[in-house]
This record gives C-alpha cells, structure tokens and sequence, in this order.
C-alpha cells in the first residue's frame, strides 16, 4: 500500500515522502497513529501542490541547516557530569544533556535529531554524535566530557 507519511518516521522516510509499505503496518500502526495519510490519487493531488508551495521554504530552511552545521563544526562543546575516581560518571550522558550544551552556544536542537554513537556514556572523554538539522544535513560532531564542580 502506498501512503504519504505526515512526519518522520524512522527507518522508513521523513514528512510528505510517499513510500509503499505492508497493508496491515500502514492500517494499524501509521494511519491510526496520525503519522501517514493513504495516497489515493486526490490525495497525491494535493501532495504534489502542497509540495510546490513549500519548495521555496524548505530551501530557506535548509540554508540554514548548513549554516548551524558549518558552526557546529567549528564549535567546541562541553557536557559537564559529576564523576568519581578514575573518571567514572554517576549515571551517564545521554542526548537531552549534549542539547542542553549545544543549546548554551546557541544553536537550537531537538534531542531527538541527535544519535551518540556508541553504547552509553560513563566515563570522562571525547566522544563523537550524528546531529541531524534537516532532511538532507547531518554533521558530525565531537564532544567534551568534563568533570562537573
């Protein structure tokens, strides 16, 4: 079956992609759910118009997705976590307090555009995260884990 999605969804697609799915995934899981709409042949209609109208925006928006990405480069970020002896973290950094650093040297970003890659963070160190500002931008940054006082 072939249904428009209304967001992002992952592994899947990102908003206003039409993709084909299995029927019983797209009936009872993302068009109960609100995140897909069938793509009947009106539907697709006013797809591709909605589509025209927002190209212009949307590539205002990606303009300035690589604009932060250019300084999100260059940016060095610092999460600061309380930690032990030998460098230990009491619990671990996860992607709400890499945004709320990010966050400090202004630059907005959702948490749940950001992947850390590896397993979970416990110990003091550099560290790398895939930080995705857009459908078509994704920049790779490093950060600092520090003792906090």
């Amino acid at each position: 079956m072939k249904i428009i999605l209304k967001d992002n969804v992952d592994n899947l697609g990102y908003k206003d992609d039409v993709v084909t799915v299995k029927d019983g995934y797209g009936r009872n899981y993302l068009i109960p759910r609100g995140l897909a709409t069938m793509a009947t042949t009106s539907a697709l209609k006013m797809h591709q118009e909605t589509l025209k109208q927002r190209a212009v925006k949307n590539q205002k928006i990606k303009e300035a997705a690589l604009k932060s990405a250019e300084g999100l480069k260059s940016a060095k970020v610092v999460v600061g976590a309380k930690a032990g002896e030998n460098g230990k973290i009491f619990g671990s950094v996860n992607t709400i307090q890499l945004a709320d650093a990010i966050e400090k040297l202004g630059f907005t970003i959702d948490k749940k555009s950001i992947k850390i890659k590896g397993d979970s963070i416990k110990t003091l160190g550099t560290y790398d995260a895939d930080i995705r500002l857009h459908k078509d931008v994704e920049v790779s940054i490093k950060f600092d884990v520090v003792e906090d006082k």
